[in-house]
């Protein structure tokens, strides 16, 4: 369904004012899809970016900043994310010897076991994007990068 049946908004001032509503409206309704997913295994969009991030780094540990720099979402508080992560034991804590300033961050193994769980609804959750073949993927993917600069 087009963006202007979606939202019931006939007119628009101009291409490019549609296509930011467009790709705000898509972006949230993105974000509820994945937050159902998420929903079940207790942890939020932000939590499971720095469970990959982690994943990605293991078995090195990484730093906050390091958490920070590569979050998608950037106007999160990964202090506060990893705090709830090391309670509910997806993640240990622990001074960095280097610099006694930063903390260092592993995730645990009960962490990557519920990322094997969540691989499997990522998997679920792609075959809904199926709509698109693998070359408009491509495109929208470069569409995308260009209009970040």
């Amino acid at each position: 369904m087009g963006i202007g049946k979606e939202i019931k908004q006939e007119k628009f001032r101009n291409e490019h004012q549609k296509m930011l509503i467009n790709i705000l409206f898509t972006s949230g309704w993105l974000s509820a899809q994945h937050n159902t997913n998420l929903k079940p295994f207790g942890i939020s969009t932000q939590q499971y970016n720095i469970l990959r991030i982690l994943r990605g780094q293991h078995p090195k540990p990484a730093t906050v900043n390091l958490l920070i720099d590569r979050m998608l979402d950037k106007n999160s508080n990964a202090s506060r994310l990893v705090e709830k992560l090391r309670l509910k034991k997806f993640v240990e804590r622990a001074i960095c010897l280097e610099d006694r300033r930063a903390v260092n961050v592993v995730i645990t193994q009960k962490g990557l076991d519920l990322l094997i769980e969540l691989d499997k609804e990522e998997a679920s959750f792609l075959k809904k994007l199926k709509n698109l073949s693998k070359e408009q993927a491509e495109q929208l993917n470069f569409l995308l990068d260009m209009l970040r600069g």
